[in-house]
């Protein structure tokens, strides 16, 4: 399940169970638009991995909130807590490695 964050209290109660990949990025950046039919393809092959994605343009506290400063930025959480952080485009079999799948 792909989910495009609106605000950090939805961020919040959404994180909080389960396993979740967080996706910071922006529209504009060549990098993240690459990246975004990657995390697609693993999304609908796992459903049990819930995907957040959040705009740093539309929601910077929530970007600040984890220190980011480039993106795209990837974050594994698992139940509430942050299991694995990654900078940058990565292939599908990489993102897979990245999540222990």
């Amino acid at each position: 399940m792909i989910v495009h964050i609106e605000s950090t209290k939805q961020y919040d109660e959404l994180l909080a169970k389960g396993e979740v990949l967080v996706d910071f990025f922006a529209t504009w950046c060549g990098p993240c638009n690459m990246l975004s039919p990657v995390i697609e393809q693993v999304a609908a092959e796992h459903p049990e991995l819930t995907v957040l994605k959040i705009d740093v343009d539309e929601l910077p506290t929530l970007a600040q909130r984890y220190g980011v400063a480039s993106i795209p930025t990837l974050l594994h959480v698992q139940d509430g807590q942050v299991k694995n952080q990654a900078l940058g485009f990565m292939p599908k079999p990489r993102l897979l490695a990245f999540l222990g799948k």
